[in-house]
């Protein structure tokens, strides 16, 4: 199960501000890079400013705002015919880093480190480079969990908020790394397994 599965709930309650931004011809691509600018935006203020705390309660508030645009710009795409090869990269890799800006932060705060956090940056790009390469064996997209974009906004999210807030960090917080990097390990198999399951159902 994975948060990616409630986003048709998601885009329908978006549907009137994406109707909006055609009519005033702001593009998917436009959205995309959007998105990617907010995000060095958002984590070079809080690398800037690290020492206090409450500046982490940007991560929380702009994961939503991304996970947003990150909507819009798909159904700008799909229900508006501005699908385009451009778009199809600029999607996956301003996702990709766009997370890793957004991640990297957590790396100024004790008791995490900068080399555990490199490891979950690495392994989130690895699962969604699993996911893309499902089309490249006649599967499609896949984003399976446990922690896809979706879930791992919602795992930043509320340790941005939690940071924030200024509430202990005790030194026993640092097993949240390894955690973390075992469910992203575990995606990235899932991502395989699912991808080769529905080429084997197609043949």
């Amino acid at each position: 199960m994975t948060l990616y599965a409630l986003k048709p709930q998601f885009q329908h309650l978006l549907k009137p501000l994406v109707r909006g931004l055609s009519d005033t011809r702001i593009t998917a691509n436009q959205v995309t890079l959007a998105a990617a600018i907010g995000s060095a935006i958002v984590a070079t203020i809080i690398i800037a400013a690290a020492e206090t705390r409450w500046v982490f309660l940007l991560l929380p508030v702009w994961f939503i705002l991304r996970m947003g645009l990150n909507a819009i710009d798909g159904m700008l795409a799909r229900e508006y015919r501005q699908e385009s090869r451009l778009g199809s990269y600029l999607n996956e890799i301003c996702d990709v880093v766009s997370d890793a800006m957004l991640v990297a932060p957590i790396a100024m705060v004790e008791p995490f480190g900068v080399p555990g956090v490199a490891l979950l940056i690495f392994l989130a790009a690895l699962t969604e480079f699993a996911g893309v390469l499902g089309q490249t064996v006649g599967s499609s997209r896949r984003y399976d969990g446990p922690l896809g974009k979706s879930d791992r906004a919602l795992v930043f999210g509320a340790l941005g908020l939690w940071i924030g807030i200024g509430a202990p960090l005790p030194s026993w917080f640092g097993w949240i790394v390894p955690m973390i990097a075992v469910l992203l390990v575990v995606t990235v198999v899932n991502r395989v397994c699912a991808g080769l399951r529905e080429v084997a159902a197609k043949a």
